[in-house]
């Protein structure tokens, strides 16, 4: 038994920070969902995009947690290329995030834009309407939470996602 506490090696806490990370990303697809269920906060196209890309990148980051710690080879690789499409995901969140903050949540109607076509186009609003229907207009679905918009604390998750998912680019040799 230990006298002391040792602290757990970078790699194992970076491999728990995507875990959590992913998790985080899933959970706040269950806020949204309670947000619109409970509180009737009906969601925009946007923010039904913003859901579909918070499951991809939880996903990712899950992923990126259950990778070995290897520099060299098929792992380290594959590690790599998850951490790419994991960051380009979460970078596509950004930018749903600040196009609704700053066009969308100012416009009457946001039908048929890149948002509503890749929802139609993936199909999951037919498949699963209570987590993937459009249910209002970006102007209508404009709301706060405690004085911030709601994009912009989806923004600020997925800038901190990305974040989590650059550090698993250079893993180190576990234990």
């Amino acid at each position: 038994m230990a006298l002391f506490h040792t602290r757990a090696p970078a790699a194992t806490r970076a491999r728990r920070l995507c875990l959590l990370a992913g998790l985080a990303a899933w959970g706040s697809v269950g806020a949204a969902y309670y947000a619109q269920h409970v509180l009737q906060m009906l969601p925009c196209p946007w923010c039904i995009l913003q859901r579909i890309l918070f499951l991809v990148v939880g996903a990712g980051l899950i992923g990126l947690a259950a990778l070995p710690d290897v520099r060299d080879g098929a792992a380290a690789l594959a590690r790599r290329a998850l951490v790419v499409l994991t960051g380009a995901f979460a970078l596509a969140g950004v930018a749903a995030a600040l196009y609704q903050n700053r066009v969308a949540s100012k416009s009457p109607s946001c039908d048929l834009t890149l948002a509503d076509r890749i929802i139609s186009g993936l199909g999951l609003d037919a498949q699963w309407p209570e987590l993937f229907e459009v249910r209002a207009s970006c102007a209508d679905a404009a709301v706060d939470l405690f004085g911030v918009p709601f994009e912009l604390w989806s923004l600020a998750l997925f800038v901190a996602l990305a974040g989590v998912a650059a550090r698993r680019w250079t893993a180190r040799q576990s234990d």
